[in-house]
């Protein structure tokens, strides 16, 4: 049984605290469930009454006359943990708990309530829900265990919450959409079950087809980051995230006490799991609308057809404003129009078909819309007319739409703009499944939710490297962490923990990071002859561990041209420094050449250790006031070249990084090259907090950190546990040698091996693909090879065996000959793993290095059993798997052959 079974199809429930006085929460608890028609037994606690709403009461619960699987705790919030020690005594194993403030009441031994509450649950192995709780609705159990005052359609979308008021606004519009859910849970301040088991468990939930997410924190970023991007290649999900101000995370933090992270971070989080946020209700319920109704969207092409040109105009400027892609209409399809259109209509996209269209014409036009390839989703407008009553125009048309064979290609929305008869227009529309707007605006921006959740959904899984070689990651792979260790080492040492540009430069340099040559003088003297021999212009800086910010006495002077000036900028800075901090260290100053300028553009890319999510990526325009949560795109390390590109693009179309004419376009793969280099950095090294380049000087290809600081701190511990997303675990790289003497490495899979695994299923037959996949699989598409290639190594490895061949250019390759995998339930309890070797490489002993290799990583990983299934023909993995200890059960009758292998995890001391 799933770990939340019993939360969410509970059998029978008790309801703790429960009243007959109507004002109470546990009254209206009571009256829900009975309301819901639920099935199985309900069970009031209470001393105070014998009956509650009629059913009988018990006034303990220890008197319960049997366990229950769902406890609602409807109590003061300083009786909760006594209670819950009772439920706990009781064998109860899941409750919800309803009352607020539990995060901030403090007992005399310095533990809020709800810590309280929630330690003596794990210690009964009890798990809560809450508090701050609205409760829980399940339509398709007949449950409605909350207070909330309207209930819950059955449907398809499953909606989570930390906020009970959201969950009413939400129900009470999706009441009057006839919009439904599969589950509907209030999750309050969760100090226990999240949003990540919750994702886990929906997204294998056969009733549910789309998940809302509505998140004020995130407690566990690394676990919430793995179960969305797992659950967002199953199923739709979309974030509204409050606190998108610094005023509104403070205020999220003192509604769930949950650290406050950068907004922007959180908004790279969201994209970089495939999901897709809304950022205000209004948003929230039109993206609603449009995925209760939509299939996915195939392309990002849009057409529109209207009987009014302004409402149109309107729409493309949204689109254009969201960046969305407006169809260009073939010439096929523009004569077809033409012929059932009048000769002044538009004669472009969109399709104006002129305000006195009636009926008739709307139906032609769409048909002929509907019959060509021009477009992804098409936009139906339609302003009022006497001519084409909207209520009666509407029915039509969704009689139209659904005889047409071709409609279910499209994503088809609609915008029926005004009051009264439009308001019933649109609900003609909604009840015949397509998505329906008021506005131009509201419908461009449901249009182009689609589209940026396509977009996320490219993102996807893009599991990036850490580590590797240059066949690995594109572009010079200069690196040398050990050095860098022991330069870190040694500074840390001395008790240096904030590093300027020269002290930064042995660090960059030993990552194939382009610097600046930088000097040191002892002296103005010194300066000067520096000066003369490196030639002007040059930069002088004052260098004290006692100054951090050096603007304090302007101690950086640029553009210095003549031995004067150098020699008087020098002893003008070293003047103030003596009379501000006459106490302060000075070990000197920098001097550099300044770098030329002409046509550069000067970026800022900083390292933000974010309270959530650990070390994040920023990057813009470098400038003295830098705003980190307006002038920054973000991304979440590791990176590889795909998703350094996802950066750069999106700060560009935001405006983050504007691409100037004047000044010489910035070279994109370059650009993606230094983020990476950024990454492996900040991966390699957890003792760098902060890390900014300040500026970057982007010339075409030419990357060149003219300024940088670092911020560094003692490390120990696992230095992966701070990211949110793993990285390739390098760890469980391993070199073989074959019984026909070929060397081989078994490795982590990569996303960028998706070539490589194509070719190596090329060269599986048939025979032994049919015995791997139990169906004839044919050729993969690139969906597929993905699925493969683009894990998530927190929950599933994929181990490759590869081997070196001479390719026809007569240089060395990379190829696959043999994989091996496992993929462990989100409990970590059971892996089901899976082999596949090349069909020309058998009896190497391939297999068996393969089979042992997945053994050892389940062991490692705490997994109590591995299980696997095969066919009983496949005598070779059958023999195999009983060599290495499984246990064989064939059961002929159903044609498979399960393997389990219980593993012993526990090591002695």
């Amino acid at each position: 049984m799933n770990g939340l079974d019993k939360l969410l199809k509970p059998k029978s429930i008790t309801v703790i605290g429960a009243s007959d006085n109507p004002n109470r929460a546990g009254n209206i608890v009571i009256r829900n469930l009975l309301a819901g028609s639920f099935h199985g037994p309900i069970m009031p606690v209470t001393p105070k009454y014998d009956a509650v709403a009629g059913v009988l009461a018990y006034p303990t619960i220890d008197s319960l006359p049997r366990i229950p699987d769902l406890a609602i705790l409807c109590t003061n919030a300083h009786r909760n943990a006594d209670i819950i020690d009772q439920l706990g005594k009781k064998g109860v194993k899941f409750a919800i708990v309803l009352a607020a403030g539990m995060n901030l009441t403090v007992s005399s031994k310095g533990e809020t309530e709800e810590a309280k509450m929630y330690n003596i649950a794990k210690q009964h192995g009890m798990r809560i829900v809450g508090p701050n709780s609205m409760g829980l609705i399940l339509p398709w159990l007949n449950l409605n265990a909350s207070f909330s005052p309207i209930s819950a359609n059955k449907g398809n979308i499953a909606f989570i919450s930390q906020s009970a008021a959201v969950c009413t606004t939400i129900l009470d519009w999706a009441k009057n959409k006839s919009i439904g859910f599969s589950t509907f849970l209030s999750l309050g301040d969760a100090c226990d079950v999240n949003f990540a088991e919750l994702l886990d468990y929906l997204c294998r939930d056969s009733k549910t087809e789309a998940i809302l997410l509505y998140v004020d924190s995130i407690k566990d970023a690394r676990r919430f980051m793995s179960a969305a991007r797992a659950a967002a290649r199953n199923r739709r999900i979309l974030v509204l995230k409050s606190g998108r101000t610094e005023a509104g995370s403070a205020a999220a933090h003192l509604h769930t006490g949950g650290e406050i992270g950068l907004d922007a971070v959180y908004d790279a989080a969201i994209r970089r799991s495939g999901m897709l946020r809304v950022h205000n209700t209004h948003e929230l319920f039109a993206a609603v609308e449009t995925l209760a109704h939509s299939v996915p969207l195939r392309g990002e092409r849009l057409a529109i057809i209207t009987n009014g040109g302004g409402p149109a105009i309107m729409a493309v400027d949204a689109l254009s404003d969201r960046g969305g892609k407006l169809a260009v209409l073939s010439n096929k399809t523009i004569e077809k129009l033409s012929d059932v259109l009048p000769s002044c209509w538009s004669h472009a996209n969109p399709v104006d078909i002129i305000g006195d269209a009636d009926i008739t014409r709307y139906e032609k036009a769409v048909n002929v819309l509907l019959d060509c390839d021009d477009f992804d989703a098409l936009l139906i407008m339609h302003s009022p007319s006497a001519i084409a009553p909207g209520n009666k125009t509407a029915q039509r048309l969704t009689e139209v739409l659904a005889a047409h064979p071709r409609t279910k290609r499209f994503n088809v929305l609609t915008n029926w703009s005004g009051e009264n008869e439009a308001a019933q227009s649109r609900k003609i529309f909604a009840e015949a499944g397509f998505p329906a707007y008021r506005t131009p605006e509201s419908a461009i921006s449901a249009f182009m939710h689609l589209v940026e959740y396509r977009r996320n959904q490219k993102q996807l899984m893009e599991t990036p490297i850490s580590f590797g070689d240059t066949s690995i990651v594109s572009g010079e792979n200069k690196r040398n962490p050990r050095h860098v260790h022991d330069v870190l080492n040694h500074l840390l040492a001395q008790d240096i923990t904030h590093l300027e540009t020269h002290e930064v430069r042995p660090v960059l340099e030993s990552y194939g990071f382009k610097t600046l040559p930088t000097w040191i003088a002892s002296d103005p003297a010194e300066a000067v002859h520096i000066a003369e021999q490196i030639g002007y212009p040059v930069a002088i800086k004052l260098r004290s561990p006692d100054i951090r910010h050096k603007s304090e006495v302007h101690g950086v002077l640029l553009h210095l041209r003549t031995a004067d000036e150098v020699a008087n900028g020098a002893q003008a800075i070293l003047d103030r420094v003596s009379m501000n901090y006459p106490s302060a260290r000075i070990d000197g100053l920098l001097v550099q050449r300044m770098a030329s300028r002409s046509g550069a553009q000067e970026l800022r890319v900083s390292v933000h250790n974010d309270s959530v999510f650990g070390p994040v990526i920023l990057m813009g325009e470098d400038a003295a006031a830098w705003n980190i949560h307006k002038d920054a795109a973000v991304a979440i390390p590791p990176l590889n070249m795909a998703l350094a590109r996802y950066m750069v693009i999106n700060a560009i179309k935001t405006g983050k990084i504007r691409q100037r004419s004047s000044l010489e376009q910035i070279d994109i793969p370059a650009l993606c090259n230094l983020l990476v280099k950024i990454s492996q950095l900040i991966i390699d090294c957890p003792e760098i907090v902060d890390f900014d380049i300040h500026p970057l000087l982007a010339s075409g290809t030419d990357m060149t950190v003219i300024d940088a600081s670092m911020t560094l701190h003692p490390f120990s511990g696992d230095k992966q546990a701070r990211l949110a997303i793993r990285p390739y675990p390098k760890e469980h790289e391993e070199s073989f040698t074959l019984k026909d003497g070929r060397k081989i490495l078994v490795r982590p899979i990569l996303p960028e091996d998706e070539p490589k695994h194509k070719d190596f299923i090329s060269h599986v037959s048939v025979d032994d693909l049919y015995k791997r996949f139990f169906s004839d699989v044919g050729e993969f598409n690139h969906e597929a090879l993905a699925n493969f290639t683009q894990i998530d190594y927190d929950r599933e490895m994929a181990f490759v065996a590869t081997s070196l061949i001479t390719n026809d250019e007569g240089k060395p390759e990379e190829i696959i000959i043999g994989v091996t995998r496992a993929l462990s339930d989100p409990e970590n309890v059971e892996s089901e793993f899976a082999i596949l070797v090349r069909s020309d490489l058998k009896g190497v002993g391939l297999g068996r290095i393969l089979m042992e290799k997945i053994i050892r990583y389940c062991t490692q990983s705490g997994v109590k059993r591995i299980t696997g299934m095969t066919m009983p023909s496949n005598r070779g993995m059958i023999m195999l798997a009983q060599k290495v200890g499984f246990e064989i059960d064939v059961q002929m009758a159903d044609g498979v052959v399960e393997m389990l292998l219980p593993l012993v995890t526990d090591t002695p001391a």
